[in-house]
């Protein structure tokens, strides 16, 4: 066998995991794509050592760079996708985010041949996207050697967790340094010194309407830094856009944790964007954010299984570098929007390697909570926090105790307020409004970790079991439900351990 054909000329494999089903669509929408079109695919390699998920609760890390030395690509794995690309004439780039993974590019002519799919149109909403179906197939020889490949598809992968108040319907709302306040976090603290990543999949913020909210708020203006990740750009759009998403977290995480530097990484909302963002901000050597805030996520069904596992392999990289993943765990109930009636959890919130936020509906004044129940506006079609179990991750250890109602991994963690009838105040592209949804929760808690690293001079990293055992931290939540699931003292499907006693966290993270 020449040595130019040795790839075409092999049995090909099924790359396990990444199966995607056939989707509805009109016959003039079944057109493949334009052959010389280039695009780009982020290829996950075989790690030269496999992480050990059971190791990351003892709390032993590595920096940025010892872990790209220890788990970065096998290098036979490395040299046989090199001379894949070249007998397909894909061009490799190693700069891809995570240490075991590459980019490769090409016409999608060349892509298809190399990766043995059949690339189609397909109109979703108002955009075209470029989607395929069934098994990528892998020469045999990269059987094990490849562990997924992302961007083939790129379909819409994510929705934000936010959610605007009706105008008539908001009965209070508060400044996200009055929710700190009502949560008892240390009063004059900072995070001077700490950065904070927020994950975004669309939309954009303007430097003006920074300066703005946060001089109205009399609080230092932040340092916002605008990270590109997959050719994703901070764009802002429209003010009832994705603009309110990275506005709320911006805001949120900032006005919480004053002095922190905020970093953005942007990304296209597909597998591929949202896996290389959080891998780009896990593995940021120049930044080095000590918590990511996550607001975006769908369904677990809604993922394919070898995006499911890279993602989470890249929030387990996080947890072994000290990083602390914090991911809103949905908007819309115990079935996370899903038809039917079956309850769904969504992912990455289901991850057992982030702290997942559900919602609560907080009512008080000063440092008085006057009431807080589960976030469940379902009736109003407005709403209700999310969180249930996980179909794809078993219990974690560290929730054996905490009476999950079932065999999976428990969501969410922990809670704050989330509705929008009692939410945040934020100012988006010029427009003050009120926002809720667990999108709020997610960088509400970034800036309470963020809080406690500068003030116990260390990451605290992979939180889970610590929280797990300091139930005195938590406000416990015990009345409301989100549709499947109802509140109960301890943990619960809804608010999970409960919202936090701002204070008595960090001084648990202390150890």
């Amino acid at each position: 066998m020449a040595q130019t054909e040795r790839f075409r000329q092999q049995q090909r494999v099924p790359l396990a995991g990444s199966e995607r089903r056939a989707l509805e669509r009109a016959p003039a929408e079944t057109a493949t794509q334009t052959k010389d079109e280039q695009a780009t695919v982020t290829v996950v390699l075989r790690p030269r050592t496999a992480l050990d998920p059971g190791s990351l609760a003892t709390g032993n890390r590595l920096s940025r760079e010892q872990f790209a030395a220890q788990y970065g690509a096998d290098p036979k794995a490395l040299e046989l996708v090199q001379a894949f690309a070249a007998e397909f004439g894909l061009t490799l780039d190693q700069a891809a985010p995570g240490p075991s993974t590459v980019y490769l590019k090409g016409t999608l002519g060349a892509l298809e041949e190399a990766f043995g799919v059949t690339l189609d149109r397909h109109r979703i909403g108002e955009q075209t996207y470029r989607v395929r179906s069934g098994s990528i197939l892998l020469p045999e020889q990269l059987s094990g050697q490849v562990l997924a490949v992302l961007g083939l598809d790129n379909r819409p992968q994510a929705a934000p967790h936010f959610r605007r108040a009706r105008t008539h319907a908001a009965s209070v709302s508060y400044t996200p340094v009055q929710v700190a306040e009502l949560y008892g976090f240390p009063a004059g603290a900072t995070a001077a010194g700490q950065t904070i990543g927020l994950i975004e999949l669309g939309g954009g913020f303007q430097q003006d309407d920074i300066t703005a909210y946060f001089t109205g708020l009399g609080l230092p203006v932040p340092n916002v830094i605008a990270t590109s990740v997959d050719g994703g750009t901070n764009t802002p759009g429209s003010a009832d856009g994705a603009d309110g998403e990275v506005m709320l977290d911006i805001e949120v995480s900032a006005s919480v944790a004053p002095g922190a530097k905020i970093v953005v990484y942007f990304a296209p909302n597909t597998d591929q964007g949202f896996i290389d963002a959080v891998s780009a901000a896990v593995h940021d050597t120049t930044n080095r954010p000590s918590v990511v805030s996550i607001s975006w996520g769908g369904p677990e069904s809604t993922w394919t299984a070898q995006a499911t596992t890279s993602l989470d392999a890249a929030c387990q990289a996080a947890a072994a570098v000290g990083v602390t993943i914090t991911v809103a765990a949905g908007d819309n109930g115990s079935t996370d929007g899903v038809t039917g009636t079956a309850n769904h959890v969504d992912f990455p919130a289901s991850s057992p390697h982030v702290l997942a936020c559900g919602g609560t509906k907080l009512e008080g004044s000063g440092s008085t909570i006057k009431s807080e129940v589960v976030w469940n506006e379902l009736t109003a079609q407005e709403g209700a926090t999310g969180g249930g179990v996980s179909a794809l991750f078993p219990l974690p250890t560290w929730q054996a105790n905490a009476n999950v109602p079932g065999s999976g991994r428990g969501v969410p963690d922990v809670a704050g307020d989330a509705d929008p009838a009692t939410g945040y105040q934020v100012r988006v592209d010029g427009q003050n409004q009120v926002i809720g949804g667990t999108s709020a929760v997610a960088p509400l808690w970034a800036g309470l970790i963020a809080l406690a690293n500068q003030a116990n001079g260390r990451d605290a990293g992979f939180v889970n079991p610590t929280l797990y055992g300091a139930p005195s931290a938590f406000r416990d939540i015990t009345k409301g439900n989100n549709g499947g699931f109802s509140a109960k003292p301890g943990w619960d499907a809804c608010t999970g351990l409960g919202s936090p006693h701002g204070t008595a966290i960090i001084a648990a993270l202390a150890s």
